[in-house]
């Protein structure tokens, strides 16, 4: 057969500009075979011209090392969402030099499905391997797979693996090495008269009308996806693209298939011949307990009981096993601020910088580090256990009277981490209505940004007054508010704007897996250094910019006159800012300081909490130092006007501070990532819609409170 016109280099030596593919349908172990593979040495980054991340890392190989290329999951190359897209444009050359190797992972009790993918990736000329994984499950169902014969009859090197339990993944580096060094050609037959008769006519309509050459693989994309990506870069006019490939399929036709079924019944036909005999029964299939547990978890009304028992169970723990880290954490931060304090004695102003701003601004946002572990860790928990899917199927009803499917509820999830992730998510949604109002309301979400926030607010108000159940339920309710009021807005936006057409959802089940402790440590580690990232930069950075505003202009007072530091403070520069706009928010019941700090949050959640910190810290005198920042919470009081000498904050207040916050857009990554990924105006909509909609929902759920609370 012919191949693709990029020819991939043999000869280059192995090192780090040595590049392999590894690729696979969803749920086939690729991670996990990744993860192994590369361990520690993986980067994250976006393919050369589109906002698509990678993940790359480098796989010890002989006596140097390779590029192993992760690419997203996908059943064929005929991709239509975008993270198939960049899968089929990196095999193909359209995005940077091609890899020199592709390992297809197959699920050895999938094979069939799994060997259509690795046929596709032969017939465009890269060399590939098969990856055979699942070996442990495929004879726990009395599968025997004789892979001996298999590789025979491709002509490529087939490993039978468990990426799990690590088996076999040293003889599949042997066999990269190899195939590296002697690239294999997987045997697939030649292409029908019809075919080669389309392909003919294809070759000579373009070079007619452009003068621009494609290689017969690139041909066939075109004649069997309508893949118009080939046709745009020969320039091909977009109005006649359809006649086009009416005129070339007619030798397709003329053997009685449509060219859009061709490539899969040439494919499978060659595939059943493969597997042929090779594929034994040693013991009668059993219902497995995926089918016992599935009949629970997917019940139409049980399920969805099931689903909030689990999501309570996170945050329940989350809020309760924390605790003694986080107190001592705070304990360290306390220690390091009485030490440094001490010594910076002599220099006043360096020293308030150190204690009152970066220990006191940081060191108030690291204390939630052990919740933002355990967010990581269950999230990873639900995915490695097959359970997420379980939940994306439940949730398919639920989303569908709004307009979307199940394909939405996955990004949504991702999102309880983090958005950014939960908006790449959004590019396995073919549907491009469906996917940018999933992008509008991604940010909804509670992300663990917000954790901190209602962490802060149900500590100091809501469990001391009515007890820890309460304030778990209170952190779970906060936790799924994000994703009720998104569900409105997603019908409104499809019933008045977009009219997204109906949409069939198709998911496969994976079976129930155990997690492996390796990759959930690392997902775990890979969240809270992200969190920890943010907290060295972007809130360290803000922390000492709000100290200074909070700080300056400096007036002779005593220092340890606690009323002389509340005035001086309060009369700053950045005091008189939230003087001057307290009146927008004090019918949410906010003061000035809460103002400043929902000011200075909008670079990043977090940052309310070190605001507030330093503006607690600075107000009051040397004694006070030791006091917890809950503690100051509790017992600020206005200052003027008619509340002067009443509670600032009080229950009603503290809900208004956290609804503000799990509706507001107060993340400038997300919104640049959603400016990339559905354009600049979606980016302001976004910022628009949920700045007041939290100003609305805070005042709205203050006045509310204050009647009954």
């Amino acid at each position: 057969m012919s191949t693709c016109g990029h020819d991939v280099e043999d000869s280059a030596p192995l090192n780090a500009t040595v590049s392999v593919a590894l690729i696979g349908n969803p749920n086939t172990g690729k991670s996990t075979l990744f993860n192994r593979f590369t361990g520690a040495r993986q980067r994250v980054g976006n393919y050369p011209g589109v906002t698509v991340s990678k993940k790359t890392g480098e796989m010890p190989l002989g006596d140097g090392v390779i590029t192993i290329v992760d690419l997203p999951g996908t059943y064929s190359l005929a991709a239509t969402s975008i993270d198939e897209r960049i899968a089929a444009d990196v095999l193909t050359g359209r995005k940077g030099p091609r890899p020199r190797l592709a390992v297809c992972t197959a699920d050895a009790t999938h094979l069939q499905r799994s060997l259509f993918l690795a046929c596709q990736i032969a017939d465009l000329g890269v060399p590939v391997i098969i990856a055979l994984n699942f070996m442990d499950e495929a004879d726990a169902k009395g599968l025997a797979i004789d892979a001996e014969v298999l590789s025979e009859r491709l002509g490529v090197p087939v490993i039978p693996i468990s990426a799990r339990g690590g088996k076999g993944v040293d003889k599949l580096r042997e066999a990269i090495q190899s195939a590296l060094q002697d690239p294999p050609k997987l045997a697939l037959p030649e292409w029908s008269a019809g075919v080669q008769g389309s392909q003919k006519l294809l070759r000579e309509e373009l070079e007619s009308t452009s003068n621009s050459k494609l290689a017969d693989a690139e041909l066939r994309r075109i004649l069997f996806d309508n893949d118009s990506a080939y046709l745009d870069l020969v320039a091909y006019p977009s109005g006649k693209r359809e006649h086009l490939l009416d005129k070339v399929r007619k030798p397709i036709l003329t053997e009685g298939t449509h060219a859009l079924a061709k490539e899969s019944l040439a494919h499978y036909s060659f595939i059943s011949g493969a597997l042929d005999g090779l594929i034994r029964q040693t013991k009668p299939a059993k219902k497995s307990l995926s089918d016992w547990v599935d009949a629970l978890f997917t019940h139409r009304v049980l399920g969805l009981f099931v689903f909030a028992v689990l999501m309570f169970l996170v945050f329940e723990s989350i809020y309760t096993f924390a605790s003694p880290v986080m107190d001592g954490i705070q304990a360290v931060f306390d220690w390091l601020s009485g030490t440094l304090g001490t010594v910076l004695e002599p220099m006043p102003i360096l020293k308030s910088l150190v204690c009152d701003g970066i220990i006191a601004g940081v060191g108030g946002v690291m204390v939630f580090l052990p919740q933002i572990f355990l967010l990581f860790f269950f999230i990873s928990l639900l995915e490695d256990t097959g359970y997420m899917a379980r939940a994306a199927f439940m949730m398919d009803k639920l989303f569908s009277w709004c307009g979307l499917n199940g394909k939405s509820f996955v990004p949504l999830l991702s999102s309880y981490a983090c958005a950014i992730p939960g908006l790449f998510a959004t590019r396995t949604i073919g549907d491009p209505k469906a996917r940018l109002v999933t992008i509008l309301i991604a940010p909804l979400m509670s992300c663990s940004a917000r954790l901190p926030v209602y962490l802060l607010m149900i500590g100091a108000f809501v469990q001391p007054a009515y007890g820890s159940t309460v304030a778990a339920l209170t952190l779970f309710g906060f936790q799924v508010l994000g994703l009720v009021v998104a569900l409105p807005i997603a019908w409104a936006t499809n019933r008045w704007f977009l009219k997204i057409p109906a949409q069939p959802f198709v998911l496969e089940m994976p079976p129930y897996r155990l997690p492996v402790a390796k990759d959930v440590v690392w997902r775990m580690w890979m969240g809270g250094k992200e969190f920890l990232q943010r907290a060295g930069t972007i809130i360290l950075v803000i922390s000492i910019i709000v100290w200074a505003l909070l700080y300056f202009p400096r007036t002779e007072t005593n220092e340890d006159d606690p009323v002389a530091q509340a005035t001086q403070v309060e009369n700053s520069y950045l005091g008189k800012t939230g003087k001057f706009l307290q009146p927008i928010f004090e019918p949410a019941g906010f003061d000035w300081k809460i103002t400043v700090g929902v000011l200075a949050s909008f670079p990043a959640r977090e940052v309310i909490v070190s605001t507030l910190g330093i503006i607690y810290r600075l107000g009051s005198d040397a004694e006070e130092h030791e006091d917890s920042l809950q503690e100051a919470l509790r017992s600020d009081t206005w200052t003027s006007g008619p509340r002067e000498g009443q509670q600032v904050f009080t229950i009603p207040t503290a809900l208004a501070l956290m609804v503000f916050f799990a509706f507001c857009m107060q993340c400038a990554s997300t919104l640049v990532v959603i400016s990339r990924e559905a354009g600049t105006r979606y980016a302001v909509i976004t910022f628009v819609y949920m700045t007041a909609l939290a100003w609305l929902g805070a005042v709205i759920t203050y006045q509310i409170g204050s009647l009954f609370l």
